[in-house]
């Protein structure tokens, strides 16, 4: 006798665009429990007869029917409401004699919403409600809906796989550096001009201190290896000039310029 009142959601589906049923949700038995109680009012209706005057007994006995009739209706209509999720949109399908259809496409669903009241954790049941990207819309609660959780799971699969929303890209969890050079490793270092009077000399090679050394003519570069000839491991040409000592020398650091704005002496041209 129910098979009389199934909507048949497939009639709706778009069978030569590939639509397919994900999940086809009827209402739980919660939504049947109001209808059911105005069932058992009948009963202590009818029984008002042995009570009620005789000019009376009319309204027990049409009050009954009507009683009946209504919650048969209800119950038919929670039977035929039916909420479908496929592989493109979400619609619901209810009425009995007019039938009303709302549909919503993946594409427009921006949020999902499930509302578990307190007798609902209990027993099971849940109502969603849908934020979509229209100002109005027909599909916006869908009430008692059992296993709210799991199917508002499948609604997320649904969205993350029709590739609405994107792929989720993570960060790396290791530091990226930057490359090293291709001849000694180090990722930078400066050399300096040769000074007057050298050609191509190493600056400190004499042992003299590099007194001469414009800051516009330092350039970077990679790290020589080979430690000029005359030179100490454990300094830099120049290092006597600025006061630094031989111990803070680092093969990847930069070699301080020497500064321009300590006063020097004036030349005396008698040489007194």
């Amino acid at each position: 006798m129910w098979r009389l009142f199934d909507p048949r959601v497939e009639r709706f589906l778009i069978a030569d665009e590939g639509e397919v049923v994900i999940d086809e949700v009827t209402k739980h038995w919660a939504a049947m429990v109001k209808p059911f109680l105005e069932l058992m009012v009948v009963v202590p209706l009818l029984a008002l007869v042995f009570w009620l005057p005789p000019a009376l007994y009319w309204v027990p006995l049409l009050g009954a029917p009507v009683l009946i009739g209504h919650a048969l209706w209800r119950i038919i209509g929670v039977r035929m409401d039916r909420f479908v999720i496929t592989n493109m949109r979400v619609f619901r399908v209810h009425g009995i004699l007019s039938q009303h259809i709302a549909t919503m496409p993946i594409s427009r669903i921006l949020d999902v919403s499930v509302l578990k009241p307190f007798v609902g954790r209990i027993f099971g049941f849940g109502h969603f409600i849908f934020e979509s990207a229209a100002q109005d819309q027909g599909l916006k609660e869908i009430r008692y809906v059992g296993d709210p959780n799991g199917r508002g799971l499948t609604i997320q699969r649904v969205i993350q796989r029709s590739g609405v929303r994107g792929t989720t890209v993570r960060e790396p969890t290791r530091p990226t550096f930057l490359p090293k050079a291709t001849t000694t490793g180090a990722m930078a270092a400066v050399s300096l001009p040769p000074t007057s009077g050298e050609s191509g000399a190493a600056p400190g090679a004499s042992g003299e201190p590099h007194a001469h050394v414009d800051q516009d003519d330092v350039r970077t570069g990679p790290i020589e290896t080979v430690l000029p000839s005359g030179g100490r491991a454990d300094t830099w040409p120049g290092a006597e000039s600025v006061g630094v000592p031989p111990a803070s020398f680092h093969p990847n650091r930069v070699w301080p310029r020497p500064r321009r704005d300590i006063p020097q002496p004036p030349e005396d041209p008698d040489g007194t």
